[in-house]
């Protein structure tokens, strides 16, 4: 425990909102180093996580600490970090280009635009790596498209609506709503509801560009059209109305419970109010632990005394290919705890208190708040007091947070927790 003062009734105030908040803005805790071009590194890294890689850019991680400064009014830093990655993808759409035209072939990971990679340059990384990862590019695609459809980028220009077209073509020809690809934790290939959702949700975003805006979005003359958009969210939506709430239902790698579906839910809202309950409380029921929540159930990935078991150059390969080492080092009960998940499913169950009003959901918002401050480390932490974790592993029979410590994405997160926690004190105070 590092906060002394807990929102621990629903007696709770802006006020001591903002004290928390400037609390741990004096502490650092939302300090986000970014390259000079707007992106930012997974991690802020110290010398002993260099080894990592986390000081690379993933799409994906890039899109949730955007999207968290779009939320709390730093537009210009969202939309500098939005307009880097449109510059990246413009760079390399040739293979965006070739995959569409058959002339690259799309089971090959590699041969797959990269979600991963050099910020400083927009290089690519030539090490074998997982980019099989259709939610990295749909994030992209939603949050750019968003940012146009509420008005935070003024106006389109002619590569970037190119581009736009250029990603729904892709979508369509890897049949996305069945493609197998590596999602969210980057390992064994297997058609996902998680990257599914994501890419639909994208998809919904860019039909309103085309519908409200009357843009013609096309490539090389060919156009993609309301219509054409209209039928790939169907085919979306037809595969996540056969998969949910399971992440996966391949009977070789079935999984019923996955908290990157939490990720639905919010930021993306692209499930029912049935379905996103039901996620909850499977990630509550089956994956909530005492320090975080477990990704999925069997989750290898730091898993217990994972320094003295995996050589450093061995803990960030691709295992997308093979997993079964690594599962091997798994006992029952021993995956890791995350971080990132606590603070969206307080957002979760706040979004539900601010349409409800029902305390009983204020209640929740407020336990799953408290329990995303109680995960940040203690000032006795080797990475000091007050950071954001990836995640708490098993060290030697004690719960200790992983090398990759502040991972931005947790920080991102938390801070969403901030802004919507604020609101629904706000509401209170008002009845």
């Amino acid at each position: 425990m590092t906060i002394d003062y807990k929102l621990i009734t629903m007696k709770c105030s802006s006020l001591k909102i903002n004290d928390i908040l400037n609390l741990l803005i004096q502490k650092d805790t939302f300090t986000f180093p970014s390259l000079g071009n707007g992106l930012f590194p997974a991690a802020n890294l110290h010398a002993q996580s260099e080894y990592t890689g986390y000081s690379n850019v993933w799409i994906r991680d890039n899109i949730y600490i955007s999207y968290a400064h779009y939320l709390n009014g730093k537009t210009d830093i969202a939309i500098k970090n939005i307009t880097a990655f449109t510059d990246y993808f413009i760079k390399h759409q040739w293979r965006f280009e070739k995959i569409i035209a058959g002339e690259l072939d799309f089971n090959d990971p590699m041969n797959r635009p990269h979600i991963r990679f050099n910020g400083n340059d927009l290089s690519e990384i030539k090490q074998k790596w997982a980019h099989a990862e259709n939610d990295s590019l749909g994030y992209f695609l939603w949050l750019f498209c968003k940012l146009y459809n509420e008005h935070a980028i003024a106006e389109l220009n002619a590569a970037q609506t190119e581009l736009l077209a250029l990603f729904a073509l892709y979508f369509d020809k890897i049949t996305y709503w069945q493609d197998k690809d590596s999602g969210h934790w980057e390992e064994v290939r297997k058609v996902e509801a998680s990257s599914i959702g994501v890419v639909v949700a994208a998809l919904g975003e860019l039909n309103k560009i085309i519908i409200e805006n009357k843009y013609s979005i096309q490539y090389q003359g060919r156009t993609v059209s309301s219509e054409f958009v209209t039928e790939l969210i169907a085919k979306g939506q037809n595969a996540l109305h056969t998969i949910l709430p399971a992440e996966c239902i391949q009977p070789e790698k079935y999984r019923r419970y996955d908290a990157a579906l939490l990720f639905l839910i919010f930021p993306l809202n692209v499930v029912s109010e049935e379905i996103a309950d039901q996620i909850l409380n499977d990630v509550r029921t089956h994956l909530q632990g005492d320090y975080g929540i477990r990704r999925y159930l069997g989750d290898s990935y730091w898993s217990a005394d994972y320094k003295d078991k995996v050589k450093e150059e061995e803990r960030m390969i691709d295992v997308s290919d093979n997993i079964a080492e690594r599962d091997n080092l798994l006992q029952s009960g021993q995956e890791a705890q995350w971080c990132i998940f606590d603070p969206i499913i307080s957002v979760a169950y706040g979004r539900k208190y601010q349409k409800t009003h029902d305390k009983h959901f204020l209640q929740l918002q407020i336990d799953y708040f408290n329990r995303s401050l109680n995960q940040l480390t203690s000032e006795e932490s080797r990475f000091g007091g007050f950071k954001c974790p990836e995640l708490y592993y098993l060290e030697h029979g004690r719960y200790v947070a992983s090398d990759t410590t502040p991972l931005l994405w947790t920080q991102a997160n938390l801070w969403m927790a901030f802004h919507c926690m604020e609101k629904s004190v706000n509401i209170t105070g008002k009845r």
